[in-house]
């Protein structure tokens, strides 16, 4: 562990923000689902989640789905060359968003070694996760691929606030917890000065873009909340318009009083392009409480994407005719 920290770069620490800057915002911005549970005619659904995002030239590959090669043959399918994408963000340590991690980064580096060599995560992302006793330490396999890529020549940044990586693009790195939003498994534990104390996720990162319509953000399962995650995106850019939220949010299950109280803090919200943990039903109720529609609060399949300024194209089974 002591010479994988030392083979990190750590960025961010909630200093810089775009606010106290000229503004910046994206012109072109699209966001194209790689992985996630439902698929149309071609590609692997699965229990997981990654996405294509493409921002005025710049290609970024957020998360790497839960097995080790169905990003890659989904994008195989989706004739998507990921090969000259160099920069990847893993949002947490679940194995659902880092499995394709090597898989990808030997392929593509056949083709570009510079392929995926440039990996950003948020602090807090090693750390050994624990049962309630304390005692049985639970797998965190993150470290392991950790090491596995940079023996590839990969290099590893970790976020320990707010990064922007460029021009009006930012990870979040871990989120401030204002809203007591638990979008996490009760059951693991971290321990902080020999103490226990609930495993938070506390790495989770989001990606943020400003735009000229407000903000857009990029969520791997939101296990930091989603009204936190917006309220950290709208501290970072200074814009206080959300203008789509896009994957997993982590609300499958939720009571509605929750999902009212989310709709809520989410209000004027354009689009909600919900993939993966967010869950269906939740999806749909969100969609009535926001008064969105069938084409503006959709459940993401494998090669559906949002483009800034068209919308989502939802594909044909998520999407409408009418």
């Amino acid at each position: 562990m002591v010479l994988l920290v030392a083979a990190l770069t750590v960025l961010g620490g909630g200093g810089a923000r775009a606010a106290e800057s000229p503004a910046h915002t994206a012109q072109s911005v699209k966001v194209t689902t790689l992985s996630t549970m439902l698929t149309d005619y071609v590609g692997l659904g699965e229990w997981g989640y990654s996405a294509l995002i493409e921002i005025d030239g710049r290609r970024i590959l957020f998360d790497t789905g839960g097995n080790p090669d169905v990003v890659l043959k989904n994008a195989e399918a989706l004739k998507i060359d990921l090969s000259t994408v160099e920069d990847v963000v893993i949002s947490h340590f679940h194995d659902d968003h880092t499995s394709g991690l090597i898989t990808l980064r030997k392929a593509l580096m056949a083709k570009n070694p510079s392929a995926l060599s440039h990996l950003y995560v948020g602090e807090g992302i090693f750390e050994p996760r624990f049962s309630k006793d304390g005692k049985g330490e639970t797998e965190n396999g993150f470290p392991a691929l950790a090491r596995a890529y940079l023996d590839t020549g990969g290099r590893i940044q970790q976020l320990s606030g707010p990064a922007e990586i460029a021009t009006g693009v930012w990870l979040t790195g871990p989120v401030p917890r204002g809203h007591a939003e638990t979008n996490w498994n009760p059951g693991l534990f971290v321990k902080t000065g020999g103490q226990l104390s609930p495993d938070t996720l506390r790495e989770d990162t989001s990606l943020v873009i400003e735009t000229a319509q407000g903000v857009v953000i990029v969520t791997g399962c939101g296990h930091a909340g989603i009204m936190n995650i917006a309220d950290d995106a709208k501290a970072i850019t200074g814009d206080a318009r959300i203008h789509a939220v896009i994957g997993g949010i982590h609300l499958f299950g939720k009571p509605d009083a929750v999902l009212v109280e989310t709709a809520g803090r989410l209000k004027g919200l354009a689009y909600l392009f919900a993939a993966h943990c967010t869950g269906i039903e939740a999806t749909f109720r969100l969609r009535e409480l926001l008064g969105l529609n069938r084409k503006t609060a959709v459940v993401a399949a494998v090669g559906s994407s949002f483009t800034l300024g068209q919308g989502i194209e939802a594909g044909h089974i998520a999407g409408w005719a009418g």
